[in-house]
């Protein structure tokens, strides 16, 4: 059974409640089996040739690869990331009418290597630079590493005494949270250490003002992919 015509096995409408309570912030482990990973994981192997590696002081330090990347050499995650019932399970979890990027948003599928000492994400949120909500939706595709995701829930409003969530992201762990909300960070990498993520990111609106899309695409040049990859001839 491939990942997009998996019959995801866990029910989002009886997980929504606690989603939404939790600030909209789940994670389920062995969302996916061996045998639906594999290929997925075979595929951000193969993408490693392509990492471009990236460190901005006091903000982050590690690999990625973009989803125009993806889109060319990886159509299993790319099959995955576009599975309508991928999207409607997001859906009815998040209750919210998710679509994915438009095919000109390099974060919008796209695989992150932390492989080298010190390889991490500092504290920050996801922020939309669309007009409407995003939703980062991670899948564990390698960790053999000690780092690992920390998000605080209810850093933001404070509804709550804050929440410390710390997840090793094993193969097949998914965690889905809104991006404006969650107060997250990724601990370093120590030395020969290995861990890939794949993030898929959706909206409820693929609309973006000029300003925004300008501040986006530096944002994704300098501390993501590069400039190449954001070239028309990259895409």
């Amino acid at each position: 059974m491939t990942p997009m015509t998996a019959s995801f096995a866990a029910d989002p409408i009886r997980l929504r409640p606690a989603h939404l309570e939790r600030e909209e912030f789940t994670v389920l482990e062995e969302f996916l089996g061996a045998a639906a990973l594999a290929p997925l994981v075979a595929e951000a192997n193969a993408l490693r040739g392509s990492i471009n590696r990236n460190f901005v002081p006091g903000m982050k330090k590690g690999g990625s690869v973009s989803y125009f990347d993806v889109r060319r050499h990886a159509p299993t995650i790319h099959a995955l990331y576009h599975s309508p019932a991928f999207i409607a399970w997001l859906s009815a979890l998040t209750g919210a009418t998710l679509l994915t990027c438009p095919e000109s948003d390099a974060h919008a599928c796209a695989l992150y290597y932390y492989t080298e000492a010190g390889d991490h994400i500092g504290w920050h949120y996801d922020t939309s630079f669309y007009r409407g909500q995003r939703f980062t939706v991670l899948l564990g595709l390698v960790q053999q590493s000690r780092s690992e995701l920390v998000a605080r829930l209810y850093h933001k409003s404070g509804a709550r005494p804050e929440e410390e969530v710390r997840v090793a992201s094993h193969p097949g762990t998914l965690v889905v949270f809104n991006g404006d909300r969650c107060w997250h960070m990724v601990t370093p990498c120590g030395a020969g250490e290995d861990r890939v993520m794949l993030s898929m990111e959706y909206v409820t609106d693929r609309h973006m003002g000029l300003l925004p899309r300008l501040v986006s695409t530096v944002k994704d040049a300098v501390a993501y992919f590069g400039i190449r990859a954001l070239l028309p001839g990259g895409r």
